[in-house]
C-alpha cells in the first residue's frame, strides 16, 4: 500500500541521468589508481631487496600484485566511466555512481543547501573537477567527479541561480 513511483512528482522519480562524465576522467582515475598501487608494488620490491631467502614466493607475490594492479588500472576506470552519470534540470539533480553496488540519487532543487566545486591536483592537471551538491538528506552530498572544469563552473552558476529562486529553507 506504499506510494507508487508513478504517483511521485517527476523530480522525485529515480531515473538514469542523461550525461556521462568527461572521457578524460578515465585518465585521472588511472593515475589515482596507479598512485594507490605504488605502495603494494613497492612493498613486494622492498621485501625482495631486503630478503633474498624467499625468491620463489617473492616472485609469485610480485606477479600477483602486478596482475591485480594491471587489471584494476584497466577495468576500474572503464567501468566507472560507463556507470557514472549526471543530469541537472530545473527540478532536480540526478546522479548515478558505484562500482559493484550502484546507486541512483535524486536531489530536488528545493532540498539543495549548498553547491560546491573541487579541483584536486590530478584533476586540475587534466582540466577536470568535481561538483558537490549538499542537501538535508541523511544519505549525504551528491558528488559528480570527472567533469570538465568549465562544466563544473557552469553547473555551480546554474544551480546557484535555480536554487536562489526557490523559496524555503531547503530542509
Amino acid at each position: 500500500m506504499g506510494t507508487e513511483l508513478t504517483d511521485l512528482p517527476p523530480e522525485a522519480r529515480p531515473r538514469r541521468p542523461a550525461h556521462l562524465v568527461s572521457r578524460r576522467a578515465r585518465v585521472v582515475w588511472r593515475v589515482a589508481a596507479l598512485l594507490t598501487w605504488i605502495w603494494p608494488i613497492g612493498g613486494v620490491v622492498g621485501w625482495m631487496w631486503f630478503d633474498d631467502g624467499n625468491r620463489s614466493w617473492q616472485w609469485l607475490a610480485l606477479g600477483v600484485v602486478l596482475v591485480l594492479a594491471a587489471v584494476y588500472l584497466v577495468v576500474v576506470p572503464e567501468w566507472r566511466f560507463r556507470v557514472h552519470r549526471w543530469e541537472v534540470t530545473d527540478d532536480a539533480v540526478y546522479t548515478q555512481s558505484g562500482w559493484i553496488s550502484q546507486e541512483r540519487r535524486v536531489a530536488p532543487i528545493s532540498r539543495i543547501q549548498t553547491v560546491d566545486s573541487e579541483f584536486g591536483p590530478i584533476e586540475r592537471l587534466f582540466g577536470l573537477g568535481t561538483l558537490t551538491v549538499t542537501t538535508a538528506s541523511a544519505a549525504g552530498a551528491l558528488r559528480v567527479a570527472g567533469l570538465e572544469r568549465a562544466t563544473v563552473d557552469e553547473l555551480v552558476e546554474e544551480l546557484t541561480r535555480i536554487t536562489s529562486q526557490v523559496r524555503g529553507d531547503a530542509t
